[in-house]
């Protein structure tokens, strides 16, 4: 699989989020090849302001690994990160984040900051973003329509 395949992965669970009402955001962590970990954005249902889709895709790959350091593995994510997520991300010591659609918003990737290229932290984490930008985006646009 490649970086289109496992977005497009990432994009199933987007559509998952959105069927719960929440904001359709879907991400995968993938370690050798395989989907270690996945999430959706879960904020809304369960109470947790933290329950965005990569914090709860890196939950689940931690327990799985036995270990909250993922330095062997990649996360892909349907929309630019915000700082919590970018935080997460760095802690986690992943090896290399994936991002659909940008975010001027709240995206922590150039957005409306950089903090993923932020030098003066302790860890580096190769940032990608624009795969499947368009279709990522058409994700949420049409969610936001349907609610106006």
């Amino acid at each position: 699989m490649n970086d289109d395949d496992f977005m497009r992965e990432a994009q199933a669970l987007a559509a998952a989020a959105a069927a719960a009402g929440e904001v359709p955001v879907g991400a995968v962590v993938v370690r050798g090849g395989e989907i270690v970990g996945r999430g959706w954005n879960r904020p809304i249902g369960t109470h947790d302001p933290t329950a965005h889709a990569e914090i709860v895709a890196l939950r689940e790959a931690a327990a799985r690994a036995g270990n909250y350091r993922l330095t062997d593995c990649e996360l892909y994510v349907t929309l630019e990160p915000c700082a919590m997520c970018v935080g997460a991300m760095l802690h986690a010591r992943l090896a290399r984040v994936v991002f659909g659609a940008p975010d001027p918003k709240t995206g922590a990737c150039g957005g409306a900051l950089a903090l993923s290229g932020e030098a003066r932290l302790n860890h580096q984490t190769a940032f990608v973003g624009g795969v499947l930008a368009e279709e990522c985006g058409a994700i949420l646009r049409r969610f936001f329509a349907e609610r106006r």
